[in-house]
Order: C-alpha cells, then sequence, then structure tokens
C-alpha cells in the first residue's frame, strides 16, 4: 500500500502470459480510468493526478510489459504487441469499457487498441501521442542517450529538457528513471518499442477509424514531440476536442497536475 496525497493507492501484480506485470490501482467507482505511460517510464509517472482522478474513478495505471517493475520479456515490442498486452491486462485485472488517457508511446498504443477495439473505450485522452513524428529532436535524442547510459546527469539533463521549464526535475523522478533502466533487459524493451513504434505504420489510417469522444492535450512547449503534431490527430479524429497548455513541455500532468485533471475530469464528466 502507498499513500499519495493521503490518498491509498494499492500496488498490485498479475500474470499474464507468465509475465509479472505490476500496476498500481486507486479509487473504488463503478467508473473505470486506466493511465498509460510512455517510453522508458513506469506508472509512478502519474503519480501526481492519480489522489485527483480517484474521488471519481477506479483508477488504474500499469507499468507496461518491458518498463517499470514489470517482466521485461525477449520479444518484439510492436504497437500491435502492445495492445494485445492491453487487451490481456484489462480482462485480467477485470475492467471492462475503461476511459483511456495515453501519454506519448502510451498515446500512440491507446489509439492502436480505440482502432482495434471500437466498442471496448468509454473516452479517450492523448497526452503528446507519438506516431506521427518522421524525425527526432534533440530532447528525444537526450532521452534515448539517459536511457542507454543511465547515470544522474544524463537522465536530469534528459528530464530538464524534456519540461522545457529551465526547472530542476525531482530526484525522485530521476532517480527512480536510472534505477529502473538499469535492470535485466530495460534497455533492450527500450529499444524494441523505440524500433517498434519508428517501423509501425502511419497512424493516420487508425486514427480514421476513431469515432469515439476523445480529447487531445499538448504542452504549448513540448520539445520531445512538438505541438505542431497535434493538428493532424485533431484533424483526423471525428470527434475530437483540443487543448493546448500553456508554459508545459512533454508532460503537463506532472508539471500543472492539478489544471491538467481538471480539463480532462470536464471532458470525461461531460455527457
Amino acid at each position: 500500500m502507498i499513500i499519495i496525497d493521503d490518498k491509498m493507492v494499492e500496488e498490485k501484480f498479475l500474470q499474464i502470459d507468465g509475465s509479472r506485470i505490476r500496476y498500481l490501482e486507486s479509487g473504488n467507482s463503478k467508473k473505470i480510468l486506466v493511465l498509460i505511460h510512455g517510453l522508458g517510464a513506469s506508472a509512478e509517472r502519474w503519480d501526481q493526478v492519480i489522489p485527483l482522478f480517484s474521488d471519481d474513478y477506479r483508477v488504474v495505471v500499469p507499468d507496461l510489459i518491458g518498463f517499470g517493475y514489470s517482466d521485461k520479456p525477449l520479444v518484439d515490442y510492436t504497437t500491435e504487441f502492445f495492445s494485445e498486452f492491453l487487451k490481456k491486462f484489462f480482462i485480467a485485472a477485470d475492467i471492462k469499457r475503461p476511459n483511456l488517457i495515453g501519454s506519448s508511446l502510451g498515446g500512440q498504443i491507446a489509439v492502436e487498441y480505440a482502432a482495434s477495439h471500437p466498442q471496448e473505450i468509454e473516452k479517450l485522452v492523448l497526452v503528446s501521442p507519438s506516431g506521427n513524428m518522421e524525425k527526432s529532436t534533440p530532447a528525444l535524442d537526450a532521452y534515448i542517450m539517459a536511457a542507454l547510459y543511465p547515470n544522474e546527469q544524463s537522465a536530469k539533463n534528459a528530464f530538464e529538457l524534456m519540461e522545457g521549464s529551465g526547472h530542476n526535475t525531482h530526484e525522485k523522478i530521476v532517480n527512480g528513471f536510472v534505477e529502473r533502466m538499469q535492470l535485466p533487459n530495460a534497455k533492450l524493451a527500450f529499444m524494441s518499442s523505440l524500433l517498434g513504434t519508428k517501423n509501425s505504420k502511419l497512424i493516420t489510417s487508425k486514427l480514421q477509424t476513431i469515432s469515439i469522444p476523445t480529447m487531445i492535450i499538448w504542452g504549448a512547449n513540448d520539445p520531445v514531440i512538438p505541438i505542431q503534431y497535434a493538428d493532424h490527430f485533431v484533424s483526423t479524429i471525428q470527434d475530437c476536442r483540443f487543448f493546448r497548455m500553456d508554459g508545459c513541455g512533454h508532460t503537463p500532468y506532472v508539471q500543472y497536475p492539478f489544471a491538467f485533471a481538471s480539463k480532462v475530469l470536464e471532458f470525461l464528466n461531460d455527457h
């Protein structure tokens, strides 16, 4: 049991195809909200917003297979593989028709899942999703280097670049990343995921099939996946809203958790 902002958050584990999968859970509503982290991250990335959602929702936050403290089998980490993993995770965790929030790589995985299982998602929120960027950015390059050569300085530099605010990154985020990237097979899963998403088919055809209510949130100063890539998502998804978070980099839910959560709740609770 973990306490975040006076809210009980349970650390749980389940088995999927012989792999041990870790996830966090908080709240006991019948309405479900699943949060999907990005490349190289873990459930902890959502720490600051879990308590803000758990009054209204049963909040479930997995460490994706290959990341965090979940097992890292030797497989090809493609978006299709992650989408299939989500399907199995939902069955194992007794999750039906959740609302789904995906950040960065998690957003691309959420698109893949929503396109393949259109009847199984209530609403979709994509935060600076990957899948449409044709070339890398200096911030992404720094993050890749930090993953391959994990130490405090490289991680600190990468996170401060990604945030784009000039503020120091909390040492808990830096140390957690360094620790996780030193786990067995962590680098292999990271690079396989990076290549798997890079080589996946263009996301346009998937976006065109999404008809569930969707919200795109993007940090105005995102140096990892710049905000110019938002247009394609917003114009292609049928029922789509857009919210630009000023003064934010790649992870607005870390930088401005209250503003982020309040916009998401407004969208989710709007019937």
